[in-house]
Parts: C-alpha cells; sequence; structure tokens
C-alpha cells in the first residue's frame, strides 16, 4: 500500500520545549521508531512540519546585517533539507541498507493573487511576551498574533496548486524508495506573468493542505495525518468531548474545528478522500501501525461510503 504519512509539529519539536538540536533529535527518534514499522511493509512517503524552524532561522538572518534578510522560500528549503537529514538518519539507523532513503526539496507552486498574501496567518517561530514581540514588530516589520498565552510570528500562507515535478517522486516510490517529500509545506513558488519562469515566494505553505495535494497527486492509497492527540473529536477541550472514529467529509463539514489546529487537518484529509476515493486518517504518531489495520484513529471516508457509528 502507498502511504503519505504528514508528521505533525509534535514529532521535532513538542510546545514550550526549547529549540535546540538535541530536544529535535530526541523527538526525530520517536518518530523514526513508528515510521520505520510501517516502511518494511508498505511504501512510505513522509512529510513534516517547519514552522518554528522557519522562525528560528529567520531571526538568525536578521542578526546578519551585510545585507537583506533571507526569504521565507530560501529558509524553507534550508530547513526542509535539515529536517529531512535528522529523519533520514534516525530511520536508517533502524532499518540500515534494507530500504533506500531519499529527501526531496519539493517546490510547491502558489497563486500570486492568492488572498492570504493580504492576510498573514501562518505561525513560524517562537512565542514571545507582548512587550518583545512589538519590538520585533518595529525593528523587522514582522506580523504577530496571540499563539495560547504567548505572541508568534505570522506569515502568508497561500494554497498550494501543484506540485512542480512529482514524477521523479513516483519513480523512486517504485523503486521502493522510502521518501521524504513536501517538508514544511514546501517550498513556495509561482511563475512569473505571462512566462513559464519560477520564482521564490516569500511565505509558508502549509503543511497538511501540500501533503495532501501530494497524497493526491501521486496518488495514495492512504492519507495519514499524524499528531499527538487520538484523533477528531467533537466538542474538544469541553467535558462532552467524543472522538469520532469514523466519518466522511459531509458530516465533519456539519462541525466547528480550530483553525490554528484541527481545522487545516480536517480540510486536508477531505479533500484528498473527495479527490481519491480513498481513506485518510487523523491520529496519534504513537499508533501508527494501529491507524494502518484500521483500529485507531479517525478514519475519513468517501461521502457514499456506509458510514458505521
Amino acid at each position: 500500500m502507498r502511504i503519505v504519512l504528514a508528521l505533525g509539529g509534535n514529532a521535532l519539536l513538542r510546545r514550550d520545549e526549547p529549540m535546540t538540536v538535541e530536544v529535535q533529535r530526541a523527538n526525530v527518534k520517536v518518530a523514526a521508531q513508528a515510521i520505520a514499522a510501517i516502511a518494511r511493509e508498505h511504501h512510505v512517503v513522509v512529510s513534516h512540519g517547519n514552522g518554528p524552524q522557519v522562525g528560528l532561522m529567520a531571526l538568525q538572518a536578521a542578526a546578519y546585517n551585510e545585507g537583506e534578510p533571507y526569504p521565507l522560500d530560501i529558509i524553507g528549503a534550508a530547513t526542509a533539507g535539515m529536517i529531512g537529514y535528522m529523519i533520514e538518519q534516525e530511520i536508517g539507523n533502524i532499518l540500515g541498507y534494507e530500504i533506500p532513503l531519499a529527501t526531496i526539496l519539493t517546490r510547491v507552486e502558489v497563486d500570486p493573487d492568492d488572498p492570504a498574501f493580504d492576510n498573514p496567518s501562518k505561525f513560524v517561530g517562537p512565542g514571545y511576551e507582548k512587550k518583545e514581540a512589538d519590538s520585533l514588530q518595529r525593528a523587522r516589520g514582522w506580523n504577530f498574533k496571540m499563539d495560547g498565552k504567548l505572541w508568534r510570528r505570522v506569515v502568508p500562507s497561500p494554497m498550494p496548486k501543484s506540485i512542480i515535478w512529482h514524477r521523479p517522486i513516483r519513480w523512486l516510490l517504485e523503486k521502493g524508495t522510502l521518501l521524504l517529500c513536501a517538508g514544511g509545506g514546501g517550498i513556495p513558488v509561482m511563475y512569473k506573468p505571462g512566462t513559464r519562469i519560477l520564482v521564490g515566494v516569500d511565505a509558508v505553505i502549509d503543511k497538511d493542505l501540500a501533503s495532501s495535494l501530494l497524497a493526491r497527486e501521486l496518488p495514495a492509497d492512504m492519507f495519514v495525518i499524524a499528531t499527538d492527540v487520538e484523533g477528531v473529536y467533537e466538542n474538544y477541550g469541553t467535558s462532552n468531548a467524543t472522538l469520532i472514529r469514523r466519518t466522511s467529509p459531509q458530516q465533519l463539514e456539519k462541525l466547528d474545528f480550530l483553525s490554528g489546529s484541527m481545522a487545516p487537518k480536517v480540510d486536508a484529509a477531505c479533500r484528498f478522500v473527495r479527490e481519491t476515493g480513498n481513506t485518510a486518517v487523523i491520529g496519534s504518531l504513537e499508533k501508527i501501525r494501529q491507524i494502518i489495520d484500521g483500529k485507531s484513529g479517525t478514519i475519513i471516508e468517501p461521502d457514499d461510503s456506509s458510514i458505521k457509528a
């Protein structure tokens, strides 16, 4: 079975953890164990987030005063390579040379007229107290919004349109390669008006939406969004929260989810299910084996399936 597995941010860095290499390596080791457990039996493509790493690298780049700070497409490419290396290393330490591994820097086309450019909403980087966020806003011209109790930088997050050169990804999959693609949502690019010339874009694409697009274009037999909760909950955060075990896009559209948390995951999963007719699952990375076997997570099936309560 061909599986696209989108790793949530918790696979690399949990909320309130320091952004050190040691912390990230420890988290990646846990993720690698889960991925390796299914890689021997299935063709796996892994994607991952990079929000904290992008923000940290942007701060580091801004500290260099001899030129303009690196734009987000360059920083996105750098973090995708860095994180891909870390994941590749840890999976390779488990699998040895049994399964070939490859990280692909994946360019993703976006629309220059996307309204997201006028409304920055994607969180990147660490959290700040209000005073420090205001100082950075004045010094760098960055935008900030509340994320929990702290303020975090927000950047444009346009909708992904197409994966540039997805054919090599399919070629490597056919050779049994475990791939890491569309890291951090991919590197955002757009065509110059009236040409076929691609240029980078100062933005960050949502990882789940880019992963869903990749899963649809391959196409995948299953799309899995691995996060730090058991699945999708109705009335999440309340005393009557209920885990949804089996559902459909039509049923999920009747519910409300947090825009900065579960909403993009549900949207990404529903897009995949509707376009391919295959199954998507949202669940805990620690239970990836049970997810693949249909025993854990929220299973999302086509609207015309026989949906069980």
